[in-house]
């Protein structure tokens, strides 16, 4: 799959606005904890998902090192 593919498919699932919460992350110097929730700001061009959490972390998540979750409307 091209970069381009993969950004849209990320895109797709993930389109700007959609609330997330996390599952786990592997960066070992971040302060977010499973069950943190955010908003999703855009996909770069590397396909990182730029999220504006709700406790002001500035943190992008990697697809495939990371895992977030969308939050349906009963969460």
């Amino acid at each position: 799959m091209s970069l381009k593919d993969k950004k849209a498919l990320v895109s797709a699932i993930y389109p700007k606005g959609t609330r997330i919460k996390l599952v786990m992350t592997t960066d070992p110097y971040t302060h977010l904890k499973p069950g943190d929730k955010g908003t999703v700001d855009f996909i770069d061009d590397a396909c990182q998902i730029h999220i504006r959490w709700d406790n002001h972390s500035s943190i992008a998540m990697i697809p495939g090192e990371d895992i977030i979750a969308k939050i349906e409307d009963s969460d």
